[in-house]
């Protein structure tokens, strides 16, 4: 059971991190998480060749430790796709965030909730590996029919739990997300 849930607080962890990444209106430095540079001829994430920092609600500046990768990081920032202009100024990048409008908005939240989709998947696969776990136990032997039933309800309640926390961070990250 303690794995079970370990295993579903992890799916619970994992679209967390993917709502960090999804742009609000305000500035966030885990919104340059996922961005990968390319620097000295392999791909890195871009916290490990910078220092991201929040001056202003509307701006990020990345203040880049190797002036030579000052390019790499402004292309990366770029390339991300996720509709950032940097401006390089020395060995800082500064990056300001642009408001979002209302069709961008709706997109995101549209993209929150595929990834409320795939958390809800992940929980639902970790509960049919409990109940085959536990039909298998009962096939075997090792518990009667009653076990059996007793721990899928147990399953179950752990499983609407966690369905449950998973609705409600899509709600607040669309909340956060319409919030003008």
């Amino acid at each position: 059971m303690k794995d079970l849930s370990r295993r579903m607080d992890g799916a619970l962890e994992a679209l967390n991190k993917e709502f960090t990444g999804l742009r609000t209106g305000r500035a966030s430095i885990a919104l340059l998480d996922p961005i990968m540079v390319d620097a000295y001829g392999a791909s890195m994430p871009l916290n490990q060749v910078g220092t991201v920092t929040v001056p202003e609600s509307r701006m990020l500046a990345v203040q880049v430790w190797d002036k030579s990768m000052v390019g790499a990081v402004e292309k990366a920032i770029r390339e991300s796709g996720l509709g950032l202009n940097p401006s390089p100024d020395g060995q800082l990048v500064r990056v300001p965030i642009p408001p979002l409008s209302e069709e961008r908005r709706k997109e995101l939240t549209k993209i929150a909730g595929k990834y409320s989709e795939q958390g809800k998947v992940a929980v639902r696969n970790v509960r049919r590996d409990g109940m085959e776990a536990l039909k298998k136990m009962e096939k075997d032997g090792e518990i009667s029919q009653d076990e059996m039933h007793s721990w899928g309800d147990e399953i179950q309640k752990i499983t609407d739990a966690h369905i449950k926390k998973i609705d409600e961070a899509t709600a607040q990250k669309e909340e956060e997300i319409m919030q003008v």
